[in-house]
């Protein structure tokens, strides 16, 4: 009777997310809004990323919009990547695209934060728009569409950063599986104004919030948090909006080694101790529950306890959570994760395990 009861109190706790939180954000109607005139300048911070510029950089400049900058910020890098920023001064002129060139020279370099934080400070325009040297827009719509939720009361954007699909790879099924469970909680909370998180390879903001704050100061002793905690810092309930339109993604390569997916999570894992209060318990509650559901359901299953009511209880689990899961892998472009989504989830419940108890016995030095 223990066992029963504890299994229906996680049960309920999985219902209470599912029905609360995430079915909102599954069902949620972007609002058609006029596109947004204002000059928007594009931040993007590059340590080493020669090769990865070629590509994003052409993407920048095919950008359908009326009036935009791109900041490129050189991170102290040692191959050609200042000199192959250089050399899109001409391009950009020919596409009449202001560019503007922010090298940190070795000496100086303090972390991303700080390059970031140089990008804005000579950033021209008030509406920023922020990506990463190795992801790219999907689409030339990209601009438009992350800007146009922007007004006078709203000044903070939430966008959605996928991977591409790698034929018949089970890692990549899961990463990209990881990265769509993380959106449809990041963009739910934010729905329910409780934004916690977004992600540096897709966010908007307004350069008056990031001056109003003094940046990245309150933790810039840490070399993550440029988005997620940034975002935390300057989120309320009325100034966030999100946009999840498919044209306003930008894609990036996944990790193709299991072992440096591991090591990139644990160094992810240990931002999440810098959240709010509320938010630490809100995510781990719902990560006891969602281990608990499992664990207890094949304790149940294999013992034969209750097998009729557990059974049922568990099927209605799964027809709401499939019923989220699919309406927002069709927002977000992940269609082909659904068939062996349970099976994704249960992977990436137990590697979270691992990674967790991992760090706790031994927290990661490197980054």
């Amino acid at each position: 009777m223990f066992l029963l009861i504890v299994f229906c109190v996680v049960f309920l706790i999985q219902l209470f997310y599912y029905l609360y939180f995430f079915a909102p954000y599954a069902f949620f109607k972007q609002q058609t809004a006029q596109v947004n005139s204002q000059p928007v300048s594009i931040i993007v911070c590059a340590k080493n990323e020669e090769e990865n510029l070629k590509n994003l950089f052409p993407c920048l400049l095919d950008q359908d919009y009326p009036e935009y900058e791109i900041v490129l910020v050189d991170d102290a890098s040692s191959d050609g990547t200042l000199e192959l920023m250089r050399s899109f001064v001409e391009q950009s002129s020919l596409s009449k695209v202001s560019l503007q060139i922010v090298p940190v020279p070795p000496e100086h370099a303090k972390g991303k934060k700080f390059a970031l934080t140089q990008g804005v400070l000579v950033a021209k325009n008030e509406l920023l728009l922020l990506t990463d040297a190795d992801c790219k827009p999907v689409s030339n719509k990209w601009i438009v569409q992350m800007s146009k939720g922007f007004s006078n009361d709203v000044s903070l954007i939430l966008g959605y950063g996928a991977y591409k699909k790698i034929k018949g790879s089970y890692l990549n099924k899961l990463i990209r599986f990881e990265t769509l469970l993380t959106a449809i909680q990041y963009f739910s909370y934010a729905l329910s104004g409780k934004a916690y998180m977004g992600v540096g390879r897709n966010l908007a903001y307004k350069k008056e919030d990031f001056l109003s704050v003094n940046g990245f100061e309150s933790h810039h002793h840490l070399k993550s948090g440029d988005d997620d905690l940034f975002v935390s810092q300057i989120a309320t309930p009325l100034n966030t909006a999100i946009c999840d339109e498919v044209s306003s993604h930008t894609i990036s390569a996944p990790e193709t080694s299991f072992t440096n997916w591991i090591r990139q999570k644990r160094r992810h894992l240990t931002t999440s101790s810098f959240y709010s209060s509320f938010h630490k318990f809100a995510l781990g509650l719902f990560y006891v529950s969602q281990l608990g559901f499992y664990t207890l359901t094949l304790i149940t299953l294999v013992y034969g306890i209750h097998l009729y009511l557990i059974s049922t209880l568990v099927l209605v689990r799964f027809i709401i959570w499939y019923a989220i899961v699919i309406q927002s892998s069709i927002k977000l472009n992940e269609k082909d994760l659904i068939c062996l989504g349970p099976l994704y989830e249960i992977s990436i419940i137990f590697i979270q395990l691992y990674i967790f108890l991992r760090n706790l016995v031994s927290p990661p030095k490197f980054w």
